[in-house]
């Protein structure tokens, strides 16, 4: 079922990975889309030939998120082309484990916070300026927030304060009939850092994993289309984690 038709949504971080994924899966209900890219024109470009493929109207826009006046860019874009946004997800980010406390450096820091922590929030901000009347905001945040554990310090603290002006914003433009909420996934197979299966720290997540498995990207994109969906209208300042009932 079309169950987006005539809907727009924007999508941080999709020309790969998770972004892409949940980007693919939204035109497949019809909506059309703003695909955003930092750097990689080629993949954003492949996405660009999927999503047309589908049927809808779609769109590519470079913009960095680390900085706000090209988050502000993408937004004036997408509102240029298409004359509204309905979804906004918060996707893009940078991954880094196995860093101690001790170790990580403070170029790391800018980094991570300048991306997974700067960019979401304004992403967020720019989201609860443009985004339409019942629209939907969707955060993607990380399991390392719920279960702390060795050398994921610096990553899951970037990852952590966007989760909570998700709960505020929540707050401030739910009467407007905007949801807020963000999904939270394990660690995803072929996505961001999690490319190699023989990797020692991708088979202790798959072993320690009641389902013996790392996440999918449909796995996200799933309860990404139900957030977006009619079904989610009255879920709003939540945080649902895509894990498989893994406790770490």
């Amino acid at each position: 079922m079309k169950t987006l038709n005539g809907k727009v949504a924007l999508v941080t971080g999709s020309a790969r990975g998770l972004g892409k994924a949940i980007a693919e899966r939204f035109a497949a209900l019809g909506a059309d889309i703003v695909i955003n890219y930092s750097r990689d024109k080629a993949s954003a470009d492949e996405v660009i030939s999927n999503i047309q493929a589908m049927g809808v109207s779609v769109i590519a826009v470079k913009a960095d998120v680390s900085q706000t006046t090209e988050i502000e860019h993408l937004f004036n874009e997408a509102k240029s082309k298409f004359g509204k946004i309905d979804i906004v997800v918060a996707n893009a980010g940078v991954e880094l484990v196995d860093v101690p406390v001790t170790e990580f450096t403070e170029q790391q820091y800018d980094r991570l916070f300048g991306i997974n922590t700067k960019g979401a929030f304004f992403t967020l901000q720019q989201a609860a300026k443009h985004i339409a009347d019942g629209g939907r905001i969707i955060n993607i945040a990380s399991s390392t927030t719920l279960f702390p554990f060795e050398g994921v310090g610096l990553y899951g603290g970037s990852k952590t304060a966007p989760k909570y002006l998700v709960e505020v914003l929540a707050k401030e433009i739910g009467h407007r009939g905007v949801t807020v909420n963000s999904i939270i996934p394990y660690a995803v197979d072929n996505a961001g850092i999690f490319t190699d299966p023989n990797e020692p720290s991708i088979k202790w997540l798959i072993e320690a994993n009641p389902m013996k498995r790392l996440a999918h990207v449909e796995d996200v994109a799933n309860v990404a289309e139900f957030f977006a969906s009619e079904l989610a209208s009255f879920v709003n300042g939540q945080h649902l984690l895509v894990n498989g009932g893994a406790s770490h």
